[in-house]
């Protein structure tokens, strides 16, 4: 029902700033809340933003200490997660998630992940 498509990753030096992009194809976008997590290598996947369902200009917005502001745009479909003064450790793989509540249960749906690189 749900596909999510990630974007914008790549190596980038400390310091530096990348957005990401998630492409939502399905019904009823605006139904879900948006999250960003990351993992690196032999890491748990931690949550560093998350953003509420509905329209744009109501929802909540998220940031992680000032760098990474995650954002949505229910007309195009679209969530996004800027980060700034990217470090070494924000290296690992992005993935995008939308989550909705169902039935008695919390629906849930995954995108395959984007690489980011902070190194010089």
């Amino acid at each position: 029902q749900v596909q999510l498509v990630e974007s914008g990753g790549g190596l980038v030096q400390p310091g530096g700033s990348l957005r990401l992009s998630c492409e939502f194809s399905g019904d009823t976008f605006s139904s879900y809340a948006m999250r960003w997590y990351r993992q690196a290598p032999g890491k748990e996947r931690e949550l560093v933003a998350a953003i509420t369902s509905g329209v744009s200009s109501t929802n909540r917005v998220g940031s992680v200490k000032g760098r990474f502001t995650i954002s949505r745009d229910n007309a195009k479909k679209m969530v996004y997660l800027q980060m700034n003064s990217l470090k070494p450790e924000d290296t690992g793989v992005y993935y995008c998630k939308a989550a909705r509540a169902g039935t008695g249960s919390l629906i849930g749906y995954w995108g395959q992940g984007t690489q980011v690189t902070v190194s010089s």
